[in-house]
């Protein structure tokens, strides 16, 4: 579908590159310092294109582009919500955190509320959190093979899973520190750059309607091969030609698609003439072009609810993401940590422009997407299919490299962070063997992930990654801004809180995506949980705070001053470790 001969070398380079340079960095890795943090020495600008490197994954490279095109502009506060969640990081958490001296979040729990048990639930759900971000990543990179390159669903999970690891594994934070940069203006590169392309195309062609208003329809004759059995509904009756099985027939030849709903078996072939409408994958996509247009597109029921839970969610789940928060602990000191936010804020700015318009021209150029559900390789395939030749080709290479660089790095600050909690608080072995332990944890964590998302295919990647913002948003969101700015926050307030709402929202991911399918405010309340999760934690938090008083620590006005007082005094925190 968007074969390139350009892509395969194109990937290859990136994956060479990004093992060279990380390489480079196990030069400078030595001391358990390096490999968590980085020695916390990592300067503001280089920081802020590291995490632009790790923070732009899967769901930013070819998930917002693809949830722009299947569902309209509501998906527009995908990107919106992504990038304001560092305003609320810059202005709660971002220079408290690194003062407090801590290595990971489960340091920074027991540093503030001196618990051994909140640290290992913590740490639970760290890996949770890493885990559950982690398979998106690996699934989109199949994605991206299978598309470009017609390799099967698992070369690309295991290529990156491969090379990832033995990054990490080698030189820890500050090798990869190196390669997230490196890949940050790799992937805007790789997507800015075909969008001049793509526009001069679209107005070469005569500027036709991003979504036209009755329905998006096939500008020529178009053959749909279906990889997974999907269910599709027409708008009107359409004659077809099919080879596979309809509707749990084996066909083969001409027939008439009725109005209504049909069921396309794996392995099938449509052809469909031009002018034909596109068949639209069963769920709450909007069938024609003006309710795409509009605010509220989805299926009609408690769409302002999943529209605020949403917001609510990526505005929140930023600071609760512990991949990005390990980062704020490699600047060499609060004020690093805000200048850093501010430039990160800018980089995901410029990104964030470009991925709507590939998921606007899509509906012209790649319909038959809508029809097979694979509306994430929308970014791969587009070049392709709108500009053709050479050109085209060239450009889907870029576009391979760029989501390619897309799951390394992010694939790589999650691993850091899985691991850096794993070797400390499920091995911790002692400093002898911290760089040791840290390694075997790596492949720990990189394995795990790997499997699941060999078992897990045909998810949407931003609503997989969504709801890994709703279990941050209501985990360690609430447990960090109260903690740094309540000091009546106690231990046994905090584990509630986090078990309560975090985990009611990590039940809320597995049956969304393991369990049956629900309707009404059951599937609204599942699908996107953070509006009334995030309010639960911080209640039960409070709540819980207030009955057991007695055990707020004793320490709490110094460890409080040590977060908030400025830079200057020097006063440092040091970890629990």
């Amino acid at each position: 579908m968007g074969n390139s001969p350009y892509a395969l070398p194109a990937v290859v380079i990136v994956s060479l590159v990004t093992v060279a340079i990380g390489a480079y960095g196990v030069r400078l890795a030595r001391t358990t310092g390096d490999f968590l943090v980085a020695s916390r020495s990592v300067s503001p600008r280089w920081n802020a294109a590291a995490i632009g490197g790790e923070y732009l994954s899967a769901a930013s490279f070819l998930g917002v582009a693809g949830l722009v095109m299947k569902y309209g502009v509501d998906m527009l506060w995908y990107p919106v919500g992504f990038a304001a969640g560092y305003l609320a990081l810059q202005l709660f958490v971002a220079a408290p955190l690194r003062r407090s001296g801590a290595f990971t979040l489960p340091d920074f729990t027991e540093a503030r509320l001196g618990s051994r048990a909140l640290r290992r639930l913590a740490a639970a759900f760290v890996v949770f959190i890493g885990w559950l971000y982690l398979v998106p990543q690996l699934q989109g990179a199949g994605l991206t093979l299978g598309t470009v390159i017609g390799a099967p669903y698992w070369v690309g999970a295991v290529v990156v899973g491969a090379v990832v690891t033995v990054n990490v594994a080698s030189g820890g934070m500050r090798s990869i520190t190196f390669v997230q940069a490196f890949q940050y203006w790799l992937k805007l590169t790789a997507i800015s750059f075909p969008v001049a392309f793509l526009l001069l195309a679209w107005q070469h062609d005569g500027r036709p309607e991003l979504s036209p208003p009755d329905r998006p329809a096939f500008a020529a004759q178009t053959t749909v091969e279906i990889d997974t059995a999907v269910r599709a509904t027409v708008v009107e009756p359409t004659v077809v030609t099919i080879a596979g099985t309809l509707d749990g027939v084996a066909r083969d030849g001409q027939e008439t698609l009725t109005a209504g709903t049909h069921e396309f078996g794996a392995g099938t072939r449509v052809t469909l003439p031009a002018g034909a409408a596109v068949p639209h994958v069963e769920g709450p996509a909007p069938p024609d072009g003006l309710r795409w247009l509009r605010p509220g597109s989805g299926d009609g029921q408690h769409e302002l609810f999943g529209v605020y839970s949403l917001i609510l969610a990526t505005f929140l789940g930023t600071m609760g993401l512990p991949h990005v928060l390990v980062r704020f602990y490699t600047n060499p000191d609060g004020r690093a940590a805000r200048r850093t936010t501010l430039v990160v804020l800018a980089l995901l700015g410029a990104f964030y422009l470009f991925p709507t318009v590939y998921g606007a021209l899509g509906r012209v150029y790649a319909p038959e997407l809508l029809m097979t559900g694979r509306t994430d390789a929308v970014v791969l395939v587009l070049p392709g299919a709108a500009i053709g030749g050479v050109t085209g080709q060239v450009l889907a290479g870029l576009v391979a490299a760029g989501a390619f660089a897309a799951f390394l790095s992010t694939s790589s600050g999650l691993l850091v962070s899985v691991a850096g909690v794993l070797s400390t608080d499920v091995l911790g072995r002692g400093s002898m063997r911290a760089v040791r332990d840290f390694r075997i944890a790596a492949l720990v964590a990189g394995l795990v992930p790997l499997f699941l998302a060999l078992q897990v295919n045909g998810l949407d990647v931003s609503q997989v990654v969504g709801l890994a913002f709703a279990v941050a948003a209501s985990s360690f969101c609430p447990l960090l801004v109260l903690g740094i700015w309540w000091r009546g926050l106690t231990w046994a307030g905090a584990a509630a809180g986090l078990v309560v709402g975090g985990g009611s929202a990590a039940a809320a991911v597995l049956v969304a995506v393991l369990g049956p399918p629900l309707e009404g405010w059951a599937a609204a309340l599942v699908a996107q949980p953070a509006a009334w999760t995030v309010p639960l934690a911080f209640a039960v938090m409070i709540g819980v705070s207030l009955a057991t008083r007695n055990r707020v620590p004793a320490d709490v006005g110094r460890t409080m001053l040590r977060l908030h007082a400025p830079d200057s005094l020097l006063l440092r925190g040091r970890s629990p470790m």
